[in-house]
This record gives C-alpha cells, sequence and structure tokens, in this order.
C-alpha cells in the first residue's frame, strides 16, 4: 500500500502569461495577478487559498485550471460537520459486516486465526470507500484537487486537512502510510465567514478575489453571454457597480450579472433605464430590504433615465 512519493509534474506553465492566455481559452478571463499566482503554485508545489466574496469567480478558477491542464477535478464540498470519514476514507461497514455473515454461514473453523483472516480481508483495499482526499492523493492522472467552502469547517477538519496538504500522504492504520503518486493542484476556496488558521494560511499561496473593475466585468460579460451588444454589457456592469457602492444586505456577484445579462439579452432589450432596471432587481438581489431600498432609490431618477 505504501509508495514513495514522486516529485510534482513540473513546467505545465511556461510563464504567468502563459496562465492567463491559457485560462482565457477555457473561458476564464484573469488578470496577471491571477495568473502570477497560480503559476508559482505549480512550480512551487503549493496550494492555493483563493478568498473572497461569493460569487467571484473562485469555483471556478479551479475548474478552468483542471480544464486548462487537462486533469480531472476532485472536489471536497466542506460544510458544519465535515469529518475525516467524509473527506479522507471510511470502511464500507456493510460490505464487511456481509463478508463476516458469509463467513459464518459456511461454518468455518472458530478460533483466533480463522477471526484473524477474516479481519485481515475486511479491512483490505476492497472494503476500502475513498473520500475526495484520499482520492486525490492515490490518484495516478493528473488532479486538481478542489477545497471548497473550507472557511465552513470546524477547526479539527481544518488541521485535517493542514496535515494531508502538509505532506501529502494519509496514515490508514489497518494498511500503513498511503503517499502522493503526484503532487495535484490544490485550490481551496473562502467566503472569509471566519478567520482561518495561521498554519493554513503559511502552507498555501493566498489569492483574493475581490470584485473585478468595470472593464474586466465587461469582458467577462461579453465572453459569457451571446449576443450582447458592447453598449448593453457596459450598462449591466454600470448598473452592478453602483449596487455594490450601496449600503446592502448582499452585493451583486459576477455570476449574479451574468444572469442579468442574459436575461435582457432573452428579453430582448438593448438599453438599461430605471424602467427595466426596477423590473428585473430580483435576478440581482436577495434580499427584499435590497430590492425596496434599490427601488425607492432608482424611482427617483425620472422616466428613461439609466444609472451609473
Amino acid at each position: 500500500m505504501s509508495s514513495t512519493a514522486t516529485p510534482p509534474v513540473a513546467d505545465r506553465f511556461a510563464s504567468p502569461a502563459g496562465v492567463v492566455d491559457g485560462l482565457a481559452a477555457v473561458g476564464y478571463l484573469a488578470d496577471e495577478h491571477i495568473g502570477t499566482v497560480v503559476y508559482l503554485a505549480d512550480r512551487l508545489a503549493k496550494p492555493v487559498l483563493v478568498e473572497g466574496p461569493a460569487g467571484t469567480g473562485k469555483t471556478e478558477l479551479a475548474k478552468s485550471v483542471a480544464a486548462l491542464l487537462g486533469a480531472r477535478l476532485v472536489r471536497l464540498q466542506c460544510y458544519e460537520g465535515l469529518d475525516e470519514s467524509k473527506a479522507l476514507y471510511e470502511w464500507n461497514y456493510r460490505k464487511q459486516l456481509l463478508r463476516i455473515q458469509v463467513e459464518r454461514a459456511e461454518g468455518s473453523a472458530a478460533g483466533a486465526g480463522a477471526w484473524s483472516e477474516v479481519e485481515q480481508d475486511i479491512f483490505s483495499e476492497d472494503f476500502l470507500l475513498e473520500r475526495p482526499l484520499l482520492e486525490a492523493i492515490r490518484a495516478v492522472d493528473p488532479v486538481v484537487l478542489l477545497v471548497d467552502e473550507v472557511d465552513r469547517v470546524e477547526l479539527e477538519t481544518e488541521a485535517l486537512l493542514l496535515e494531508v496538504l502538509s505532506d501529502y500522504q494519509v496514515s490508514i492504520p489497518e494498511l500503513g502510510t498511503v503517499r502522493a503518486r503526484q503532487i495535484p493542484f490544490v485550490v481551496l476556496t473562502s467566503n472569509d465567514t471566519r478567520e482561518l488558521s495561521e498554519a493554513l494560511k503559511r502552507r498555501c499561496l493566498y489569492l483574493y478575489l475581490g470584485y473585478p473593475t468595470i472593464e474586466r466585468e465587461r469582458a467577462i460579460v461579453l465572453a459569457k453571454v451571446p449576443g450582447i451588444a458592447t453598449r448593453l454589457a457596459d450598462e449591466v456592469v454600470r448598473v452592478v457597480r453602483s449596487l455594490r457602492e450601496m449600503e446592502l444586505e448582499k452585493h451583486p456577484s459576477v455570476s449574479e450579472t451574468l444572469d442579468w445579462a442574459r436575461t435582457l439579452v432573452l428579453l430582448g432589450i438593448e438599453h438599461v433605464d430605471t424602467e427595466v432596471a426596477v423590473s428585473t432587481l430580483h435576478l440581482l438581489l436577495k434580499y427584499r430590504a435590497d430590492i425596496e431600498k434599490v427601488a425607492a432609490e432608482l424611482a427617483i431618477l425620472p422616466p428613461g433615465a439609466s444609472r451609473g
């Protein structure tokens, strides 16, 4: 079961600029900073910790790196209560029980020797259930490991992640130590709902993905929304930017910008005025108080006016 770890695959990216161009080719518009962090993470064999508001492209970055590398994406979706059995591995207890029952039905001779053989059998590879962390470590094909919303787990699980990502190995008492056959490209995402440990942050390269500039978000809209006119894309991102400057319960994310833009195109709308903005606010805002606040402010504008 135990094997010697091999060095990570080197030179997957020629340069930070090559990362930016490659990600653009698979539909992810990255800036120079993102390209540099991804490039260095690959060369240094370090995980990337990506923090920022929800909907700013953190998860999509991991998916796009996987697409660019032609790698398999292995995703661990974090949640409160996530434990080792769901993140790392567990034994197939039902299958083990059936194995024991079969042994008894066949009338095997009792005794320590007979039970020792059964015990050795039920704690073998055939009864092991891989979870995402172990699956990524044991993979022989190229893998991108996405640990999504790591800020939602308890400190104990965070410590488990740190242990696995520090040495890229897992100790299974019944089987021994499993060492990585290759170092996966690892992306951890956080919505910054709680402070992560210094130890985990120290292990990773840090990347903050905030809301994009108007220019970059316009480029994203033009790339992701087929058939949208440049003028409409510009109006969309300017309205969204103005909403993000207001004191709201939740600001529109990039994904919500795209949903709004697609809706306007489907409705055949070519220009965003006050009436259009008010009637479609529910696509951008997800709290009633926010919708009412913005609608009240937009109502002050003269008919036909556009915001931003």
